[in-house]
């Protein structure tokens, strides 16, 4: 593949790095594009297994491209593509998450993310609410921790992020760690895979028939708002928005 993802096959695991490290793989038009479109090929494709979600560069994702975004409803399909996959995905992170990258994140079935990542919920800090990606955090994250980092936007390592949900360990070799949750997938029939991966997202999926377009709606709305144009235009301009007090 070429363009914003690179694709590696082996021994029926698919890699697929988000590789845009220019934008820090912001969540770009073209980007959210190509991820589905390469899942969609996965989950055609007898001889996928698993899928690992993985990333070039220091950052796994910085959340939204705020100068091409997505279509809000493309950026919730593929959310929704990662969770209903018939396949398991796999995060491996071992770099910055931020925004609407931990909404990718949360919708992989395995997480786990090395000494060097960390994690923040920064839209609040640019005017707007983590509202799509609510979809497959809150459904994972322990209740009184997404409060805090929802309110705040502070940055949190990956030994946090396992105790709260949001991955599944924190390790110091991430590929280490990952060998036996590979290994054990090759090892399971696919029927198998494909219906018990429906038991332990079925409560995920409930949130997206609730509230995806409730929460797209949301977004829309705060990205319009006066508030939202500050902050991005501070976030920009590399300067405090002018709420800082």
């Amino acid at each position: 593949m070429t363009g914003h993802v690179t694709a590696a096959h082996e021994r029926g695991v698919t890699t697929l790095a988000l590789d845009a490290p220019g934008s820090r793989n912001a969540l770009s038009a073209g980007l959210v594009a190509e991820v589905s479109d390469a899942l969609a090929d996965c989950a055609k494709d007898r001889a996928v297994r698993a899928v690992v979600l993985t990333h070039t560069g220091s950052t796994f994702s910085a959340g939204a491209e705020l100068k091409a975004p997505p279509s809000p409803y493309a950026f919730v399909s593929l959310l929704r593509q990662i969770v209903e996959l018939p396949k398991p995905v796999v995060a491996r992170v071992t770099g910055h998450v931020r925004a609407g990258g931990l909404g990718l994140l949360a919708a992989c079935d395995v997480a786990v993310a090395g000494p060097e990542a960390d994690f923040a919920l920064t839209e609040v800090r640019i005017g707007v609410a983590p509202a799509m990606i609510s979809l497959t955090l809150l459904p994972r994250l322990e209740p009184r921790a997404a409060a805090r980092y929802y309110l705040t936007g502070e940055r949190f390592d990956a030994a946090e992020a396992a105790r709260i949900g949001l991955v599944t360990q924190a390790a110091d070799d991430v590929d280490a760690a990952l060998a036996p949750v590979l290994d054990g997938m090759r090892r399971a029939s696919p029927r198998g895979l494909a219906e018990a991966k429906k038991l332990v997202t079925a409560r995920v999926l409930e949130t997206f028939e609730r509230d995806a377009e409730d929460l797209v709606q949301r977004s829309a709305s705060l990205f319009a708002s006066a508030e939202a144009r500050e902050g991005m235009t501070a976030f920009l301009e590399r300067r405090d928005p002018v709420w800082v007090l």
